[in-house]
């Protein structure tokens, strides 16, 4: 990672592909003029990395807004995501190919597996390997996969996933699979770093914000930085995507990163019942 973080600092990923750390994450942001709008809004903001997902039925209007921003494609890093449905091999074949028409882009900078759904899950990392090879996308890898989810592939695939995304905020820290991915050369990805806003008004997070002048989200979204994490706050305000970028004007001490490691709650937005037993 570049040092000191700037809104342009990059992570080279174990394939030497560089990510930019952070993002627009676009989960639940309505299809449309909202969704077409937020992206703007953050590329005009400076924002490089834009992330969504088949199941997100946004995938046309972030193609859209990244054409209509006039900002060469190349300069973008784009990731979209495999849904549960479409996991069998040719099924997820298929699957790419929509989401590029939809994207209206000739290749994906990041395509990673949704959710780790048995039977299929071999199936689609073998298709996700497929399409890598072929230089379809630049890089592949998966979310809200857990250590043992991780250890099937790793014990069946000679390809080590270059990113794991999954919820991580300091109320959810995930420790062992974060050092787990660390161990594997893994890049750790947070979603949710500001925990849906639940935890805006928490008196911990208030106080060190109020000590550097900042938002508890900036607060929040920092700590994440630090902590070596790429990460993709969602917002279709358009205040609030640059008040989310605007955390590369001041540092947390050790002492601010430690304070708030220890909130970790195991507080988890996203549960989803489809999973049961199985993602844990």
């Amino acid at each position: 990672m570049t040092n000191p973080l700037s809104l342009t600092s990059t992570v080279r990923l174990n394939n030497n592909v560089e990510m930019p750390v952070f993002g627009l994450g676009t989960f639940e942001s309505e299809q449309g003029k909202t969704t077409r709008d937020a992206v703007l809004w953050a590329l005009e903001a400076g924002y490089r990395h834009i992330d969504t997902a088949a199941i997100y039925r946004n995938e046309q209007d972030v193609g859209a807004a990244i054409r209509a921003s006039g900002i060469p494609r190349v300069e973008i890093f784009v990731t979209t995501k495999l849904w549960n449905r479409e996991q069998q091999y040719d099924a997820a074949l298929r699957a790419f190919d929509q989401s590029l028409a939809r994207l209206g882009m000739d290749y994906i900078d990041l395509y990673l597996i949704h959710w780790p759904v048995p039977p299929y899950r071999a199936d689609a990392w073998r298709a996700l390997c497929h399409l890598y090879e072929q230089g379809r996308c630049r890089t592949i890898g998966m979310s809200n996969y857990t250590i043992r989810h991780l250890k099937e592939v790793l014990a069946d695939s000679p390809l080590v996933p270059a990113v794991n995304q999954f919820e991580l905020s300091p109320f959810l820290t995930r420790t062992a699979l974060v050092d787990f991915c660390c161990q594997k050369g893994i890049q750790v990805e947070s979603y949710s770093p500001l925990a849906r806003g639940a935890k805006l008004g928490d008196p911990t997070v208030v106080a060190v914000a109020k000590q550097h002048g900042k938002t508890a989200a900036q607060v929040l979204i920092r700590w994440t930085l630090q902590k070596g994490y790429v990460v993709i706050p969602k917002s279709v305000n358009r205040a609030r995507i640059i008040e989310n970028a605007s955390v590369f004007d001041f540092s947390l001490t050790q002492k601010d990163v430690t304070i708030l490691d220890g909130l970790n709650e195991d507080f988890r937005t996203i549960r989803p019942g489809f999973m049961q037993g199985e993602w844990d």
